[in-house]
Protein backbone atom coordinates (compact mmCIF):
# COMPACT_ATOMS: atom_id res chain seq x y z
CA UNK A 1 0.00 0.00 0.00
CA UNK A 2 1.25 3.89 -0.75
CA UNK A 3 0.44 5.99 2.01
CA UNK A 4 0.71 10.57 1.62
CA UNK A 5 3.82 10.37 1.03
CA UNK A 6 3.38 8.08 -2.26
CA UNK A 7 6.54 5.40 -1.34
CA UNK A 8 6.22 1.75 -0.64
CA UNK A 9 7.91 -0.93 -0.28
CA UNK A 10 7.99 -2.86 -3.49
CA UNK A 11 8.00 -7.07 -2.83
CA UNK A 12 6.63 -8.04 -5.95
CA UNK A 13 8.87 -9.55 -9.19
CA UNK A 14 6.60 -8.44 -11.89
CA UNK A 15 8.02 -4.64 -12.99
CA UNK A 16 4.33 -2.55 -13.42
CA UNK A 17 3.34 -1.47 -17.69
CA UNK A 18 3.71 2.06 -17.29
CA UNK A 19 4.92 4.73 -20.47
CA UNK A 20 8.01 6.45 -20.65
CA UNK A 21 8.12 10.11 -22.44
CA UNK A 22 11.31 11.96 -22.56
CA UNK A 23 11.47 15.56 -23.20
CA UNK A 24 14.60 17.48 -23.87
CA UNK A 25 16.16 20.93 -22.16
CA UNK A 26 19.75 21.32 -24.31
CA UNK A 27 21.44 18.15 -23.16
CA UNK A 28 19.63 17.59 -20.32
CA UNK A 29 16.87 14.88 -20.80
CA UNK A 30 13.88 14.63 -18.12
CA UNK A 31 10.84 12.25 -17.90
CA UNK A 32 7.38 11.55 -17.65
CA UNK A 33 6.24 7.83 -16.22
CA UNK A 34 2.61 7.33 -16.67
CA UNK A 35 -0.49 5.46 -17.29
CA UNK A 36 -3.84 5.78 -18.05
CA UNK A 37 -4.80 8.97 -15.94
CA UNK A 38 -1.67 9.11 -13.78
CA UNK A 39 1.92 10.47 -14.14
CA UNK A 40 5.45 11.25 -12.68
CA UNK A 41 8.10 13.84 -13.13
CA UNK A 42 11.71 12.82 -12.93
CA UNK A 43 13.98 15.35 -13.20
CA UNK A 44 11.49 17.61 -15.04
CA UNK A 45 13.47 20.88 -16.68
CA UNK A 46 11.52 21.17 -19.77
CA UNK A 47 8.74 21.30 -17.40
CA UNK A 48 6.74 23.34 -19.86
CA UNK A 49 6.69 20.71 -22.87
CA UNK A 50 5.66 18.10 -19.96
CA UNK A 51 2.45 20.38 -18.66
CA UNK A 52 1.55 20.33 -22.12
CA UNK A 53 1.95 17.19 -22.74
CA UNK A 54 -0.34 16.05 -19.75
CA UNK A 55 -2.72 18.86 -20.84
CA UNK A 56 -2.69 17.19 -24.46
CA UNK A 57 -2.86 13.89 -23.14
CA UNK A 58 -6.09 14.42 -20.34
CA UNK A 59 -2.99 13.55 -17.63
CA UNK A 60 -2.67 14.36 -14.28
CA UNK A 61 0.81 15.09 -12.39
CA UNK A 62 0.54 12.85 -9.26
CA UNK A 63 4.47 13.05 -8.45
CA UNK A 64 6.87 14.96 -8.70
CA UNK A 65 10.91 13.47 -8.18
CA UNK A 66 14.27 13.59 -9.16
CA UNK A 67 17.45 11.27 -9.91
CA UNK A 68 19.68 13.74 -7.73
CA UNK A 69 20.09 16.75 -6.10
CA UNK A 70 21.91 18.13 -8.66
CA UNK A 71 19.85 21.95 -10.23
CA UNK A 72 20.47 21.31 -13.57
CA UNK A 73 17.62 18.31 -12.57
CA UNK A 74 15.58 20.15 -9.75
CA UNK A 75 14.60 23.53 -11.64
CA UNK A 76 11.46 21.81 -12.73
CA UNK A 77 10.55 21.34 -9.82
CA UNK A 78 8.81 24.24 -8.31
CA UNK A 79 6.51 25.26 -11.48
CA UNK A 80 5.68 21.80 -11.98
CA UNK A 81 4.31 21.90 -8.54
CA UNK A 82 3.05 25.46 -8.91
CA UNK A 83 0.76 24.01 -11.98
CA UNK A 84 -0.29 20.99 -10.41
CA UNK A 85 -1.82 19.23 -7.84
CA UNK A 86 1.45 17.08 -7.38
CA UNK A 87 3.15 15.97 -4.53
CA UNK A 88 6.72 16.70 -4.17
CA UNK A 89 8.47 13.32 -3.44
CA UNK A 90 12.25 13.70 -1.97
CA UNK A 91 14.92 11.35 -4.14
CA UNK A 92 16.88 11.06 -0.97
CA UNK A 93 13.99 9.58 1.78
CA UNK A 94 13.45 7.13 -0.78
CA UNK A 95 14.50 3.47 0.79
CA UNK A 96 16.39 1.35 -1.24
CA UNK A 97 14.04 -1.09 -3.06
CA UNK A 98 11.05 0.86 -2.32
CA UNK A 99 8.36 2.28 -4.90
CA UNK A 100 6.60 4.83 -6.31
CA UNK A 101 2.96 3.95 -6.96
CA UNK A 102 0.56 5.20 -9.34
CA UNK A 103 -2.68 3.64 -10.95
CA UNK A 104 -1.58 0.28 -8.77
CA UNK A 105 1.56 0.12 -10.87
CA UNK A 106 4.89 0.33 -9.12
CA UNK A 107 7.67 2.36 -9.71
CA UNK A 108 10.80 0.46 -8.29
CA UNK A 109 13.54 2.99 -6.60
CA UNK A 110 17.20 2.22 -6.44
CA UNK A 111 19.90 3.93 -4.48
CA UNK A 112 22.80 4.30 -6.75
CA UNK A 113 25.51 6.61 -5.00
CA UNK A 114 28.44 7.33 -7.05
CA UNK A 115 27.82 10.39 -9.12
CA UNK A 116 26.27 11.67 -5.76
CA UNK A 117 25.68 10.24 -2.25
CA UNK A 118 22.09 10.81 -2.86
CA UNK A 119 21.73 9.43 -6.20
CA UNK A 120 19.06 7.04 -7.21
CA UNK A 121 17.58 5.29 -10.01
CA UNK A 122 13.70 4.11 -11.39
CA UNK A 123 12.84 1.18 -12.93
CA UNK A 124 9.57 0.52 -14.48
CA UNK A 125 8.45 -1.58 -17.87
CA UNK A 126 12.01 -2.60 -18.95
CA UNK A 127 12.52 1.43 -18.77
CA UNK A 128 15.48 2.65 -16.10
CA UNK A 129 15.97 6.47 -15.23
CA UNK A 130 19.47 6.38 -14.66
CA UNK A 131 20.16 10.36 -14.29
CA UNK A 132 24.19 10.90 -14.05
CA UNK A 133 24.79 7.26 -12.77
CA UNK A 134 24.96 5.44 -16.11
CA UNK A 135 24.42 7.59 -19.32
CA UNK A 136 24.28 6.09 -22.96
CA UNK A 137 27.49 5.01 -23.75
CA UNK A 138 29.77 6.13 -20.52
CA UNK A 139 28.78 7.16 -16.89
CA UNK A 140 28.39 9.88 -14.61
CA UNK A 141 31.43 11.73 -12.91
CA UNK A 142 32.27 10.83 -9.20
CA UNK A 143 31.26 13.66 -7.38
CA UNK A 144 30.48 12.12 -4.24
CA UNK A 145 34.30 11.00 -4.61
CA UNK A 146 33.63 7.27 -3.23
CA UNK A 147 34.49 5.05 -6.17
CA UNK A 148 34.08 1.95 -4.72
CA UNK A 149 30.40 3.28 -4.41
CA UNK A 150 29.84 3.82 -7.69
CA UNK A 151 31.86 0.76 -9.00
CA UNK A 152 29.09 -1.46 -6.65
CA UNK A 153 25.97 1.19 -8.40
CA UNK A 154 27.14 0.56 -12.02
CA UNK A 155 27.82 -3.62 -11.16
CA UNK A 156 23.95 -3.33 -9.35
CA UNK A 157 22.65 -1.68 -12.61
CA UNK A 158 24.75 -4.09 -15.35
CA UNK A 159 22.80 -7.17 -12.81
CA UNK A 160 19.61 -5.61 -14.91
CA UNK A 161 18.09 -8.05 -18.07
CA UNK A 162 19.39 -7.20 -21.47
CA UNK A 163 16.82 -5.58 -22.89
CA UNK A 164 16.54 -2.87 -20.33
CA UNK A 165 15.72 0.32 -21.55
CA UNK A 166 18.31 2.72 -20.57
CA UNK A 167 17.20 6.31 -20.12
CA UNK A 168 19.87 8.93 -19.02
CA UNK A 169 19.82 12.54 -17.33
CA UNK A 170 22.13 14.22 -20.31
CA UNK A 171 22.53 13.30 -24.06
CA UNK A 172 26.17 12.59 -24.05
CA UNK A 173 26.30 10.07 -26.84
CA UNK A 174 28.37 11.61 -29.31
CA UNK A 175 31.27 12.44 -26.80
CA UNK A 176 30.72 9.32 -24.99
CA UNK A 177 31.07 7.65 -28.23
CA UNK A 178 34.02 9.55 -29.59
CA UNK A 179 35.75 8.33 -26.18
CA UNK A 180 34.82 4.63 -26.23
CA UNK A 181 36.44 4.51 -29.98
CA UNK A 182 39.44 6.21 -28.26
CA UNK A 183 39.71 3.67 -25.66
CA UNK A 184 38.85 0.31 -27.74
CA UNK A 185 39.30 1.54 -31.37
CA UNK A 186 38.90 -2.31 -32.69
CA UNK A 187 35.29 -2.61 -31.58
CA UNK A 188 32.84 -2.58 -34.30
CA UNK A 189 29.89 -2.54 -31.98
CA UNK A 190 30.32 1.65 -31.52
CA UNK A 191 30.15 2.29 -35.35
CA UNK A 192 26.70 0.39 -34.74
CA UNK A 193 25.81 2.21 -31.76
CA UNK A 194 27.11 5.74 -33.47
CA UNK A 195 24.22 4.73 -36.55
CA UNK A 196 21.27 3.88 -34.47
CA UNK A 197 22.08 7.25 -32.04
CA UNK A 198 18.88 9.36 -32.77
CA UNK A 199 19.00 13.02 -30.59
CA UNK A 200 14.91 12.95 -30.54
CA UNK A 201 14.98 9.72 -28.65
CA UNK A 202 18.23 8.98 -26.90
CA UNK A 203 18.18 5.66 -25.08
CA UNK A 204 20.23 2.20 -25.63
CA UNK A 205 19.64 -1.12 -24.18
CA UNK A 206 22.05 -2.50 -21.60
CA UNK A 207 22.87 -4.86 -23.74
CA UNK A 208 24.47 -2.73 -26.37
CA UNK A 209 25.40 -0.51 -22.88
CA UNK A 210 27.68 -3.62 -22.72
CA UNK A 211 29.07 -4.07 -25.84
CA UNK A 212 30.25 -0.26 -25.98
CA UNK A 213 30.36 1.35 -22.85
CA UNK A 214 34.43 0.86 -21.84
CA UNK A 215 33.20 1.45 -18.30
CA UNK A 216 30.96 -1.78 -17.78
CA UNK A 217 32.98 -3.46 -20.26
CA UNK A 218 36.06 -3.80 -17.38
CA UNK A 219 36.31 -7.80 -17.80
CA UNK A 220 36.65 -7.67 -21.91
CA UNK A 221 40.20 -8.72 -23.32
CA UNK A 222 40.66 -5.24 -25.11
CA UNK A 223 39.81 -3.00 -21.75
CA UNK A 224 42.29 -5.43 -19.43
CA UNK A 225 45.39 -4.64 -22.46
CA UNK A 226 44.86 -1.13 -22.33
CA UNK A 227 44.87 -1.29 -17.78
CA UNK A 228 48.35 -2.92 -19.30
CA UNK A 229 49.36 -0.49 -21.58
CA UNK A 230 49.24 2.10 -19.30
CA UNK A 231 50.84 0.04 -15.99
CA UNK A 232 47.61 0.55 -14.09
CA UNK A 233 46.27 -1.76 -11.48
CA UNK A 234 44.18 -4.62 -12.78
CA UNK A 235 44.00 -7.80 -11.13
CA UNK A 236 40.04 -7.58 -9.43
CA UNK A 237 37.27 -6.53 -11.21
CA UNK A 238 36.82 -2.86 -8.67
CA UNK A 239 40.55 -2.35 -9.51
CA UNK A 240 40.25 -2.24 -13.46
CA UNK A 241 37.16 -0.19 -12.68
CA UNK A 242 39.42 2.10 -10.17
CA UNK A 243 41.93 2.23 -12.95
CA UNK A 244 39.46 2.91 -15.94
CA UNK A 245 37.76 6.33 -13.80
CA UNK A 246 41.47 7.33 -13.45
CA UNK A 247 42.10 7.62 -17.10
CA UNK A 248 42.31 10.86 -18.79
Amino acid sequence: MTGRSGISTFEGETMPHLSTEQFRCGDNLAYLLYGNKEAVAIDGVAWEEILGFLDKHGLSLTYVTNTHGHFDHTAGNEPLLRHSQALYLDHDEFPDGGAIEIEGEAIKVYRTPGHTEDSVCFHTAGALITGDTLFNGTVGNCFSGDQRAFFRSIKRLMALPGDTLIYAGHDYVRDSVALAEQLEPNNPAIERFRQTYDPGHVYSTLAEELQVNPYLRFNEPAIIALLKEHDLPRATEEERWLSLMSIE
